[in-house]
């Protein structure tokens, strides 16, 4: 099991800006196309800065509906991401 270290910078609501240490576009599509499938979520994107800056960590946001917190919409967005894998994994067993 990986544990990836996340950086919260702001948390407001139907608003959060975060983080994800270490990581790259590879994560961070991931999890911005499985964001925005969920139609509360209105917004999922992230940047990552030019490589000789010091934040080489992309910088993620979350903007939703208000119905669910970017929090919940994230950790729905990661169950979804690991069910798609168990059933790979399951298919190719």
């Amino acid at each position: 099991m990986i544990n990836l270290d996340i950086e919260v910078i702001k948390n407001d609501g139907s608003l959060m800006e975060f983080r994800i240490i270490g990581e790259d576009h590879t994560l961070c599509n991931l999890l911005r196309v499985v964001l925005l499938k969920n139609k509360k979520v209105n917004v999922a994107a992230y940047r990552v800065d030019h490589p000789l800056l010091d934040k080489k960590s992309p910088m993620f946001i979350i903007n939703t509906d208000g119905t669910i917190s970017p929090k919940q919409a994230l950790i729905e967005a990661i169950d979804s991401i690991k069910e798609d894998i168990n059933g790979l994994k399951t298919k190719l067993v």
